[in-house]
């Protein structure tokens, strides 16, 4: 039995490429584009002015976002503060009531180690006590209730604090109130009724020449 042999591709169209045929194809050719020319120097001065100027915005952008944010956290801890200041004043009124009443030790002991506890909680959140008696008066940390004579106490110094204030930081979470001294006692003035019952000086009648 006869086989039928096969013939051979026949070079056309339709034949696979050789070899060097693919290699000539993925060679460049001069009908592609050639490469950019290198940048200039003021290209590249440009270029650098650009970046550093993006660099500084994105600086700047970081620091205002970081400093929104801290405002925001203070200004949450300053609302939460200013409702626990009361709390605590309350709590040191009570101690001192207790220690003129002459409490038993574990009432004192109880109400001292709770307004410990509450001034350590503050002074986590950046809160200091303002110490007030005895300092001159400071509009800005002080607001004065009173004014009174003193004769020991200079004048515009602190006789007493009366409720304490705090600070935040560096910023004034509440002022202090206090009494300030008013200086020494001045004497009152006579008034017109005490004046016109004092009696007039009393003057020797002059001589008369008789005879």
């Amino acid at each position: 039995m006869k086989h039928k042999k096969h013939s051979s591709p026949v070079a056309g169209k339709d034949a696979a490429p050789t070899a060097e045929a693919a290699a000539n194809a993925a060679a460049p050719g001069n009908d592609q584009p050639a490469p950019p020319p290198p940048p200039s120097d003021a290209q590249k001065k440009t270029a650098d002015e650009r970046y550093l100027r993006l660099m500084a915005d994105f600086e700047n952008f970081r620091k205002r976002t970081l400093r929104e944010k801290n405002d925001l956290y203070r200004t949450a801890n300053e609302d939460f503060l200013l409702e626990l200041l009361p709390v605590l004043d309350h709590m040191e009124l009570a101690l001192d009531s207790a220690r003129k009443g002459q409490a038993g030790p574990g009432v004192l002991d109880g109400f001292t180690l709770v307004s410990e506890q509450l001034s350590a909680v503050i002074k986590k959140f950046g809160v200091t006590p303002i110490e007030a008696d005895g300092q001159a008066f400071d509009p800005v940390l002080h607001e004065a209730i009173s004014h009174l004579a003193s004769d020991t106490v200079p004048d515009n110094v602190v006789i007493q604090q009366t409720r304490r204030g705090y600070m935040l930081g560096d910023k004034l979470l509440r002022p202090a109130q206090v009494v300030v001294s008013s200086g020494r006692a001045r004497p009152a003035a006579p008034t017109e009724s005490e004046a016109g019952s004092a009696e007039p000086p009393r003057v020797a009648p002059e001589p008369t020449n008789e005879g």
